[in-house]
């Protein structure tokens, strides 16, 4: 049960993923390519190079000879992975699982073409002039994505035909990896969406947490809360959906996978994260009995995972960076913002700021039962009082 893991990425989830790994006894690589980058502080070791570098890639892979590779990010050389798993490497949650999520257009074409899944009407564009076509056909308003992005980055609502511009050039800039490819999808009238997070092991069935409520800020995570309000039906339809996807996935983990829900037109399918979820970050709030970073771990390794119990209400704010620097950020407020019960903070330890970089998260917790909007207001109180400098 002791595992070599090489960690592809080493943002704040990969630092919280791999404190759950250290606590089961695991020796863990980070790899990003910054140093000081939040997980590389709590890893055994780490590595800095660009992972779009398939040789650069390979070569870390043979120097350390990992048990387990558990990708992280989207900007991963990811064909590589079909070849590692060769080897008997295992890879989270598999190699295929990583290909076709870290692509839009994959995932996409396999959840409505192969399996049948609710999801907008999409079209593709790899020039502005095809993005115009698609809009014709689309609508307005449309949404415009990257087909290779993370937490938002590059993601349009588009309401006229003068937006597409704008909205080419913003996705490109995006985009993560060497794909300039974007994908253009209706616009859901949808009364909420939710991140389902979803467990697949590989000796045992697939679970699911309590569904995560979220709100973003051009396409990024702001705040999230658990549980989300859902109608029965919806969520059986949602679990369903989940299930079906992450099985022609393939592999053990977790899954972030969004959905839209319409009280008029139901359930529709939106994304897929093949790891732990932004908005998960809720379950540090000691929502469940095992936070996503937990149970990433323990699938991950095969333990057992016999049920997802949720205890108690959580909320989570981000703390934002106001600043952009090179210099090594300090915070102030943090004695305010836990003042309150129930009330925790994380500070990721990222070493340098960007204008509104997510640099920290509040968590909170409440009875199950109690005011779900009180909950989030005083989560997103707390955090604000928490000021990056």
């Amino acid at each position: 049960m002791n595992k070599k893991i090489l960690l592809l990425g080493s943002g704040e989830l990969g630092k919280e993923f791999v404190i759950a790994a250290k606590r089961l006894g695991q020796y863990v690589i980070a790899c990003d390519a910054y140093a000081g980058a939040p997980a590389m502080q709590v890893a055994d070791e780490f590595e800095v190079f660009s992972m779009l570098d398939g040789e650069a890639l390979e070569a870390v892979v043979a120097k350390h000879h990992p048990d387990i590779i558990v990708p992280e990010i989207e900007a991963i050389r990811t064909e590589r992975l079909y070849g590692f798993e060769e080897q008997g490497i295992q890879v989270v949650p598999s190699a295929k699982a990583v290909n076709y999520t870290m692509n839009r257009k994959a995932i996409r074409d396999l959840a409505a073409q192969e399996l049948g899944l609710k999801t907008a009407k999409y079209f593709y564009a790899k020039s502005l002039d095809e993005l115009r076509e698609a809009a014709d056909k689309v609508g307005f308003p449309c949404v415009v994505k990257p087909l290779m992005s993370s937490s938002g980055k590059g993601q349009s609502l588009v309401k006229s035909a003068d937006e597409l511009e704008q909205a080419w050039v913003y996705g490109c800039e995006g985009s993560r990896g060497d794909i300039k490819e974007l994908i253009i999808e209706e616009f859901i009238r949808f009364d909420s969406e939710i991140t389902l997070l979803t467990v697949t092991q590989k000796n045992g069935p697939t679970r699911f947490c309590a569904p995560i409520g979220h709100v973003q800020k051009n396409g990024d995570y702001r705040e999230s809360f658990q549980p989300a309000p859902i109608r029965p039906d919806h969520l059986a339809e949602a679990q369903r959906m989940a299930a079906k996807v992450t099985e022609a996935l393939t592999g053990a983990g977790i899954w972030g996978v969004e959905f839209f829900l319409s009280n008029e037109n139901g359930v529709y399918f939106s994304e897929l994260s093949p790891r732990p979820h932004d908005t998960g970050m809720v379950t540090l709030a000691g929502t469940q009995c095992l936070n996503e970073f937990e149970l990433h771990a323990h699938a991950v390794l095969g333990l057992p995972i016999a049920e997802i119990e949720q205890y108690r209400m959580g909320a989570s704010a981000v703390i934002l960076s106001p600043i952009a620097s090179k210099e090594q950020p300090r915070y102030r407020g943090m004695e305010d913002a836990v003042a309150e019960p129930d009330t925790d903070i994380r500070i990721f330890g990222k070493p340098y700021t960007k204008m509104n970089r997510r640099m920290g998260v509040v968590v909170c917790n409440a009875p199950n039962g109690s005011d779900m909007d009180a909950l989030r207001d005083k989560c997103k109180a707390a955090a604000a009082k928490v000021e990056v400098y």
